[in-house]
């Protein structure tokens, strides 16, 4: 087995974080929505993809000289009384001393961040981070860091306007790749991999389902998870968890892992019997949000007992990346798990369909003319908007003639990338076997 190579990788979905924030259901696929979530998350949309644009997607982590995510010290995170996200009233400012009035500290070293003159008028945009208030990696308003990051709690556990219950059946159709849809948390390590497992090895992915002690109406499942070392690991065991899945009251959605069929929950229940695992509770409520942030890699080998087999980008070309899925897949779907993450930063991470710092699934490669495609699925399970995408060798769209084994293929979440692209933008490409 390699060494623990310390990944903190984990975004959080920022769809279902503003469908709880706001209370309201949204449409994922609409561009109008990104109005909506620039709105509830306080970050221009172009901006929330990226750590060093201190997007509140990354809560609690910050950006290393390394280009690498590591956790800040607790210290450092801040929760937002309401009073802070108000914008003082300059409306009655008339002069420059009078800004103190308003708490706004100007001096000799106070940053400008541009300025121009026209007409005798200068207008100035001056930096001022002691007035900045807005939701960012390390300052959370109480709603959102019930959601995304809680401190203490380990046993039984509920976040505020929540409940536990039973909504489904834990399978109900084919296990298949598209069925993890990542919430409002940044495990994309875990869901990645779930998914990768279910499309590589779905027969892994069993329904175990027995009457409990107490009576024959609640249903019991047990999953087995294998200890490989490290961080968000446990002893090997299998673990029992009910049907009860976190739901937001306000709107009746869940609010963590869901399936994108919605009478099945066998990716919530992963997620919950993950975090109960590692956590080594007893509680059938485990604290989901104790389990953000980790090894995509590892978390394959901890659902399907293989070994994992680390492959980073900055030392291959895109041809032997291309290769490297190619000899894990046949008929141009891969037979064993596999998995990507990304940077921490990147120059063109901005404004396109990639986020840093993110787990994707592997799900293939594609050969069209002299261009070799890697097949890739988002586990947030949505497609950006048309228009949004913008980076050459990335495609959001693929026509049934693209990829061979489009007819067991959703479009939400997947879309193809070049070799060379994807060796550029990606930080590394995992296998569990």
């Amino acid at each position: 087995m390699e060494k623990e190579h310390n990944l903190y990788i984990g975004a959080v979905n920022p769809f279902p974080l503003t469908e709880a924030l706001t209370g309201r259901k949204i449409d994922w696929g609409k561009k109008e929505t990104i109005e909506i979530i620039e709105n509830a998350l306080e970050t221009e949309y172009g901006e929330l993809f990226d750590m060093k644009f201190n997007s509140p997607l990354f809560p609690g982590l910050k950006l290393t000289t390394f280009n690498t995510a590591e956790p800040v010290d607790k210290s450092k995170m801040v929760i937002r009384c309401d009073s802070d996200a108000e914008t003082p009233d300059l409306s009655s400012i008339t002069t420059i001393g009078e800004l103190e009035k308003a708490g706004i500290q100007i001096n000799k070293k106070t940053v400008i961040q541009s300025a121009f003159l026209t007409r005798g008028v200068l207008n100035l945009r001056l930096e001022l981070p002691e007035m900045d208030k807005t939701l960012s990696k390390t300052r959370l308003n109480s709603m959102m860091a019930d959601i995304v990051w809680t401190t203490g709690q380990t046993e039984e556990w509920t976040p505020e306007n929540c409940v536990w219950t039973d909504t489904g059946d834990l399978l109900k159709v084919i296990t298949d790749y598209a069925g993890p849809i990542q919430g409002a948390i940044g495990n994309s390590y875990f869901i990645a991999a779930l998914s990768a497992v279910a499309w590589s090895s779905p027969h892994l992915i069993v329904h175990r389902n027995r009457a409990n002690a107490a009576g024959q109406m609640a249903r019991m499942t047990e999953i087995q998870f294998y200890s490989k070392g490290g961080r968000n690991d446990a002893p090997t065991k299998k673990v029992e968890v009910s049907d009860k899945t976190v739901f937001k009251l306000s709107n009746n959605l869940p609010l963590y892992c869901r399936s994108s069929d919605t009478a099945e929950i066998f990716p919530s229940l992963y997620e919950k019997a993950f975090a109960k695992w590692v956590l080594q509770s007893d509680s059938d409520k485990p604290n989901i949000t104790k389990t953000a942030y980790g090894d995509p890699v590892k978390a394959m080998t901890q659902i399907n007992n293989k070994t994992p087999h680390y492959y980073f980008t900055d030392s291959r070309t895109g041809d032997e990346l291309y290769s490297i899925v190619r000899s894990n897949s046949m008929s141009y779907k891969t037979i064993h798990p596999m998995v990507a993450w990304t940077y921490a930063s990147h120059i063109n991470y901005t404004g396109m369909n990639i986020a840093a710092n993110h787990a994707y699934t592997v799900l293939g490669w594609a050969l069209k003319g002299s261009k070799k495609y890697f097949i890739l699925r988002n586990p947030w399970g949505v497609s950006e908007p048309l228009g949004i995408n913008t980076y050459p060798g990335v495609i959001a769209c693929m026509d049934k003639n693209f990829w061979m084994p489009i007819n067991t293929l959703s479009r939400n979440g997947v879309f193809a990338i070049e070799a060379n692209a994807f060796q550029n933008l990606f930080a590394g490409l995992g296998v569990a076997k």
